[in-house]
C-alpha cells in the first residue's frame, strides 16, 4: 500500500476529523500505512469543508493545515478534464455520481498506479477506462 498513489475521497477525511464516526479508527489506522501526499481534487475539498462545519470548531481549519503540511496535493484540473467528467456523470446518472466522484474516477484513470481511499460503496460500481475496476482502500475491502 505504501508505494501506491492514494486518491482521497471525502468520507475518510471526515471520518478522520470526527472521533465519533464509526470509521474513525479504521481510517486512522489506514492513514498510518499511506504514503503522502494524498492526491485530492477541489470538489472533494469543497464537500469536506462543508461537512466539517458540523464537527469540532477546528475541523475546517484542519483541512487547510493538511495542505500547509504537505499531506494533500491538488492533482486535478476540472477545467482541463470537464468533457471526460461530464461523460462519467452521464454514464453513472442512475447511481447517481457526484461531481467529486466523477473527478476521482477521472483521477484514477490518469494515475495508473493509484488506489482510491473511500468509504463510498459506489466505487464498487464505477469503472475506469469503461471496464476496469478501480483499486480501493475501503473499510468494506479490509
Amino acid at each position: 500500500m505504501s508505494e501506491a498513489k492514494v486518491i482521497l475521497d471525502t468520507g475518510p477525511l471526515i471520518a478522520l476529523l470526527n472521533r465519533d464516526d464509526q470509521h474513525h479508527k479504521w481510517v486512522r489506522d489506514s492513514w498510518s500505512q499511506i504514503s503522502f501526499p494524498l492526491l485530492v481534487c477541489e470538489p472533494v475539498l469543497t464537500e469536506a469543508h462543508y461537512l466539517a462545519r458540523c464537527l469540532d470548531p477546528g475541523a475546517q481549519q484542519a483541512i487547510f493545515q493538511f495542505f500547509e503540511r504537505g499531506v494533500f496535493r491538488l492533482a486535478f484540473s476540472l477545467a482541463e478534464e470537464l468533457s471526460a467528467v461530464e461523460r462519467l456523470l452521464a454514464k453513472y446518472r442512475s447511481v447517481p455520481m457526484s461531481l467529486a466522484d466523477g473527478c476521482i474516477v477521472r483521477m484514477a484513470e490518469q494515475q495508473s498506479q493509484s488506489v482510491v481511499f473511500t468509504l463510498d460503496s459506489d466505487f464498487d460500481v464505477y469503472r475506469k477506462h469503461r471496464r476496469q475496476r478501480i483499486p480501493l482502500l475501503s473499510s468494506a475491502h479490509s
